[in-house]
């Protein structure tokens, strides 16, 4: 018997450019690190994002990790971050020693919670050690409600770093995910909406701030004909041969992001009715990618739970995940300080305890997503 056709929850895309840029890479004999690809990428990318400029690197969790270092967050400085998150978004924290703090998600955007967050500071304040730095997550492609967040952190006088890894094109009242902080972050891994394999950036309106984010990003080498250096620097920088991908990729975002959102809305239409079963919102404040199919399977509702779904899924050859396991959950963090939303009631928590991804790559095949969902729906038809 012939095993089906894997189906990936959210694999690489290609426009079919990207062959053309890198054999152009070749060709120059720019293959190594930096090149006009590079400088092509970063300037695209500002302009996509109306940041000021944009740094290249070889992922995003280097770019987060180059913002913290530009904040001095190190050791005995305090990072608050968003709960519901990969360990990318809070394992920079612990690079330069600093504590993480843990922020819930508020239950209508998935993302971080305002009041919590200010519970988180106000407390912090009284103690007298207010954080270096803010990393607030864009999550599954939604922005975050930033306008509440961003006034809190300038009450408090506490710099924003805006993780967009997972919501790259998306918008927040007319502006575009990553613009917001201080600094934005970006990711480009494989599973991103545009890839360039493996990379990330770092963006921002502070020009002076990237400059020494790229000087630290490339050996903190000095201007001098021999390698001369006074501190340590990092080897951060994206290859001329990823940015030229990256270029590629960059010119079909809107494409890929409609093609997510036609996703989204399939899934929601077949299976949204069914009790127990709800999607990932998407708040009037902006429009939200839809990167990953994001729902909950409400287990006391449902005749299936979301594990029963995706082991189903997986003897049929098909990816599916639950939603990111909490940071203030996992055995690294154990023992970090934690704001829920409200007063016995985690967010994050719930979601991570019922939440589905679906397979929701913009290559997706609508015979393919027919597959899936036949699945979905005969298993929480039966159990």
């Amino acid at each position: 018997m012939v095993e089906p056709k894997r189906i990936y929850l959210s694999p690489p895309h290609m426009s079919g450019k990207e062959q053309e840029y890198v054999e152009e890479a070749f060709a120059s004999n720019w293959v190594a690190p930096l090149g006009p690809h590079v400088d092509g990428f970063e300037a695209e990318l500002s302009s996509y994002l109306g940041t000021g400029g944009a740094l290249a690197l070889n992922s995003g969790t280097a770019a987060i990790h180059l913002a913290l270092l530009l904040m001095d967050a190190g050791r005995g400085e305090r990072v608050f971050c968003s709960a519901l998150t990969f360990a990318a978004t809070a394992n920079p924290i612990l690079y330069g020693g600093a504590e993480p703090i843990f922020i819930d998600s508020e239950p209508w955007s998935w993302n971080m919670s305002p009041g919590a967050l200010e519970r988180a500071l106000s407390d912090t304040k009284r103690e007298g050690q207010l954080p270096k730095a803010v990393i607030v997550v864009n999550l599954y492609g939604q922005s975050a409600d930033l306008e509440p967040i961003i006034e809190l952190c300038e009450g408090y006088g506490i710099p924003l770093i805006e993780d967009a890894a997972e919501s790259f094109g998306a918008t927040y009242k007319g502006g575009k995910s990553g613009s917001f902080g201080r600094f934005g972050v970006l990711s480009f891994n494989g599973n991103k909406i545009i890839t360039t394999s493996g990379g990330g950036a770092l963006v921002s309106d502070d020009l002076e701030a990237l400059d020494r984010a790229r000087y630290l990003s490339a050996q903190a080498r000095q201007k001098a004909a021999h390698y001369e250096h006074t501190e340590a620097g990092y080897n951060y920088r994206l290859s001329n041969i990823l940015a030229a991908v990256g270029r590629a990729q960059l010119e079909v975002i809107e494409e890929r992001i409609e093609a997510k959102r036609r996703i989204f809305e399939s899934y929601r239409e077949a299976v949204g009715e069914i009790e127990g079963i709800a999607f990932m919102g998407e708040p009037d404040y902006g429009k939200s990618t839809r990167w990953l199919t994001a729902l909950t399977v409400d287990p006391l509702r449902c005749k299936a739970s979301r594990d029963q779904i995706i082991d189903t899924l997986e003897a049929e050859n098909i990816e599916a995940r639950p939603v990111w396991k909490p940071m203030q959950l996992q055995p690294l963090y154990a023992g970090s300080r934690y704001y829920e939303h409200e007063k016995d009631v985690s967010v994050s928590e719930k979601l991570f305890e019922q939440g589905l991804c679906l397979p929701s790559g913009s290559s997706l095949t609508e015979e393919e997503q027919e597959r899936v969902i036949t699945i979905v729906k005969h298993t929480l038809a039966s159990g």
